[in-house]
């Protein structure tokens, strides 16, 4: 059977600080600007999870595209939507939440519970000009 690829895309809203705790106020706003405001600052991202895998032969299907929307619901969007990534969300206690970050840990949930089979892409815009793709290590 061919490979194909399936997309569903999905949003959240988040708030982040971009900071180096090892830095000085100063070097911080020096690398990340006004994303280095000591009270936050949020983002709309949009989030594209890509699977490519074989189209079965009786569905038709990839993958159950309701079933990627419930685990994107599930992993991602209860976890990131409406929260302080850097004060609220485990995976960032220690870790920049930076776009690219953000779509490793998307990534990591994610594949947790996907079959390995298919292949992952995530694709996460921060802004509708500022994105990142990301498929594993």
């Amino acid at each position: 059977m061919p490979r194909v690829t399936v997309h569903r895309k999905a949003h959240f809203n988040a708030a982040h600080r971009l900071f180096n705790p090892k830095w000085t106020d100063d070097k911080n706003f020096e690398v990340f600007g006004k994303c280095s405001n000591p009270n936050y600052h949020g983002h709309n991202y949009e989030l594209i999870v890509s699977l490519t895998g074989e189209v079965d032969a009786e569905t038709g299907y990839v993958y159950d595209l309701g079933i990627l929307k419930d685990l994107i619901k599930t992993e991602i969007e209860d976890a990131f939507d409406h929260k302080n990534l850097n004060l609220e969300v485990e995976e960032f206690e220690k870790l920049n939440p930076s776009v690219e970050n953000i779509a490793v840990v998307t990534y990591d949930k994610l594949r947790k519970v996907i079959e390995k089979e298919y292949d992952l892409t995530i694709t996460l815009y921060e802004t509708p000009r500022n994105f990142v793709t990301y498929s594993g290590s």
